[in-house]
């Protein structure tokens, strides 16, 4: 059992902690880091007995992937958040981990807030500090395995462990040099995002008041993304940009964390166009849950209850298929790790965002130790079958990607 009290298939983790092979307070500095387990209460769902042992069997006996979080542990102190990044020592928390349920995880890495030697992030050298420092210390235990190819997330599910997919929300730091995509493939990256709330070479973000759409420069780049087989994510581009880049891609494309903007007018969400047309490409949506992001109508404090609202419009939208779950989580205070990197993060809100109440954590998504058991009893819980719960945790993930990673 977890600590939330949730069932969970027994792990092959034993106990390794992030950069155990060296002396704490010696060859590296220390910080009080947020806790894995027991951060917040349990989320009830009110599951029967029978419902909770069907839980339990739909997460043990199957490939369970989520399509994008950051499984890091966070400075318990958010005022030393720079102070920790700066480090490059990023600690990832494994023993929450072994507690999800989860086969594979999309890690996003830092993202932004990659913030090792530039206050700005995104720097080529930054990212190849984090993705190196993080790759070091998983090479350093046998439970999580990096995912090269989609039989290493079969591998990972047979042996009892964890396989972890190297991806980036955007493709800044490549700059203008469409050949450090390569580089990046052979450090391990498999997802990509075109641009983040910035435009850079490649296309448009979100906080631009125009989008220019995808750029000569981008179509190289995604044209080599398809031939590497690097997964292509337009979560964070802007409308625009976002189609150009499904119309470019030969490719499956992906939208890896959002929701839909019929629901919420926010620019962070996806309308309902670029939502069929990754559907139409035989792509993926990863529905979100960072904090006041996928809020509906019916459910205005941001909870599980408002992402299945998402959830089931995009499913009606999109088709059964082409619908997953990327809750875009991770280990520690989340609503005040947004306040901490505002700048970084620069996401942009629209004009005539209703109003909504504030919360201090998504409940029942609040990492991702419990995001996927909660995921499951919901759907066990409104009468969903086996055989579409089992597509949109795992099996539409694993479609796709057979697809991309020739």
């Amino acid at each position: 059992m977890t600590a939330a009290g949730l069932p969970y298939r027994a792990p092959r983790h034993e106990g390794y902690r992030s950069f155990s092979y060296l002396d704490e307070g010696a060859d590296y500095e220390t910080f009080d880091l947020a806790p894995e387990l027991d951060r917040l209460p349990a989320y009830d769902l009110g599951l029967t007995p029978e419902q909770d042992e069907r839980r339990q069997a739909l997460i043990n006996d199957n490939i369970v992937i989520s399509l994008h979080d950051h499984p890091t542990r966070h400075a318990q102190d958010l005022g030393q958040a720079f102070d920790y990044i700066r480090t490059g020592r990023q600690h990832t928390a494994y023993e929450g981990l072994s507690r999800s349920g989860l086969t594979a995880v999309f890690d996003n890495l830092l993202g932004g807030t990659c913030c090792v030697t530039s206050k700005s992030g995104w720097k080529w050298d930054d990212v190849l500090y984090d993705l190196g420092m993080r790759l070091s210390d998983i090479a350093h235990q046998d439970y999580i395995r990096v995912a090269h190819r989609l039989s290493d997330i079969e591998e990972a599910h047979r042996r009892g462990g964890l396989a972890m997919v190297m991806g980036l929300e955007c493709s800044t730091p490549i700059e203008n040099e469409v050949d450090r995509l390569d580089i990046l493939y052979g450090f391990g990256i498999r997802q990509m995002g075109i641009a983040y709330s910035e435009s850079n070479s490649l296309g448009s973000g979100l906080k631009e008041a125009g989008d220019g759409g995808l750029t000569v420069f981008g179509k190289r780049a995604v044209e080599r993304m398809n031939k590497l087989g690097i997964a292509i994510d337009v979560s964070h581009s802007g409308d625009r940009t976002s189609l150009d880049t499904i119309e470019a891609s030969e490719q499956p494309v992906l939208i890896t964390h959002a929701g839909a903007r019929a629901l919420w007018p926010i620019p962070r969400l996806k309308p309902d166009d670029v939502l069929r047309a990754c559907a139409e490409s035989g792509g993926v949506l990863g529905l979100e849950a960072a904090p006041h992001t996928t809020i509906s109508p019916d459910h205005p404090v941001h909870t599980l209850d408002s992402v299945m609202d998402h959830f089931m419009y995009c499913v009606e939208l999109m088709g059964i298929d082409h619908v997953a779950f990327g809750p875009d989580t991770m280990y520690g205070d989340h609503v005040g790790s947004h306040r901490v990197f505002a700048a970084n993060f620069g996401v942009h809100q629209a004009t005539g965002t209703p109003d909504h109440p504030t919360v201090d954590h998504v409940a029942g998504l609040e990492n991702p130790s419990e995001c996927f058991h909660n995921i499951v009893g919901w759907l066990v819980r409104e009468g969903w079958s086996d055989e579409d719960i089992l597509k949109v945790t795992g099996g539409n993930v694993m479609r796709v990607l057979e697809t991309i990673w020739h």
